[in-house]
């Protein structure tokens, strides 16, 4: 991911609750209910008409198929996939507001950066090769020398921070646990891919290849640990934890890495819009939502809920 990756993911809290399905759950459940039915009440009427219509040539017939299909394909498209959790929904009602409002915002952005330490962290510290990438999540200056986050701190730390924040003290205490744990770990994987820079051919300690798989098995248990305790605040069970490594890890993560690369893809060609000069004009822009269309990013709930 560019340094703005996760920009687009931070949605304001007031577009949000404004969305078309933020409504109260016996409201959406009641429309989703009648949509079913009139889906189910139309295609029974058009396959009992097409038993009982006669035609006279093989065109009629495939014309009039066409057209029926057509009009059952226009009716379930206009029918929801999922519900969007709104602020009435699970636990929330009983979390203070600005728990909800971090909930809601930060949740996709989080998920996301899950995805990026599964499908993308993982296989770079088994490369020493690729060292040199893994080195840069960890810089705090920028081009101009100047003092910034980390990308770990923009898109682990501090989301994970604003939003154990926000929570009760009985929950805020056990994410508080899970963000020094994962902080923890972070260092140990900095501390074991010191020293390599792209392009420079470094001979690399053959056990610093373990020591830093061991930081990102120890920082995969922690960021599991935050996840457990939100969906336990929230009461939503929304946020999909890290399996442990194995040949069937993707599987049992139940997420698409196809569908994450290609969101990053998207994502940096948007982002590299005018050079690196508007990439942060452009990162502000995404932030409300405004660039998903003009940019082609995918939209950010329907990647959520995967």
């Amino acid at each position: 991911f560019p340094s703005r990756s996760l920009a687009p993911f931070h949605k304001s809290n007031e577009i949000l609750t404004n969305h078309p399905d933020q409504r109260e759950p016996h409201t959406r459940i009641m429309a989703i209910a009648v949509r079913i039915g009139v889906f189910i009440a139309l295609a029974l009427s058009v396959c009992n008409g097409l038993t009982q219509q006669k035609f006279q040539t093989r065109r009629e017939l495939f014309k009039t198929v066409v057209a029926t299909s057509t009009t059952c394909l226009v009716v379930a498209s206009s029918m929801p996939s999922r519900a969007i959790t709104g602020s009435s929904d699970g636990n929330l009602p009983d979390l203070p507001p600005e728990a909800v409002r971090s909930y809601l915002q930060y949740r996709i952005p989080l998920q996301t950066s899950a995805d990026f330490y599964l499908f993308e962290l993982q296989e770079l510290l088994k490369d020493p090769s690729d060292w040199g990438t893994v080195g840069e999540l960890f810089q705090t200056l920028n081009n101009r020398g100047q003092g910034n986050p980390s990308r770990i701190e923009r898109e682990f730390t501090n989301t994970m921070r604003i939003i154990g924040l926000s929570m009760p003290p009985e929950t805020a205490e056990d994410m508080r646990d899970a963000q020094f744990a994962f902080e923890k770990s972070m260092a140990k994987i900095s501390k074991a891919t010191a020293g390599v820079r792209r392009d420079l051919p470094v001979e690399i300690d053959k056990s610093a290849i373990p020591i830093a798989m061991d930081g990102w098995n120890e920082g995969r248990i922690a960021l599991n640990s935050f996840f457990v305790s939100l969906n336990s605040a929230t009461g939503l069970n929304e946020m999909k934890t890290l399996p442990a490594t194995s040949a069937n890890q993707l599987r049992e993560y139940g997420r698409s890495r196809q569908r994450y690369i290609e969101l990053k893809k998207k994502i940096k060609l948007c982002q590299n819009r005018g050079g690196p000069a508007l990439s942060q004009a452009w990162g502000q822009l995404m932030v409300s939502g405004y660039m998903q269309d003009s940019c082609g990013i995918p939209d950010l709930d329907d990647y959520f809920y995967q």
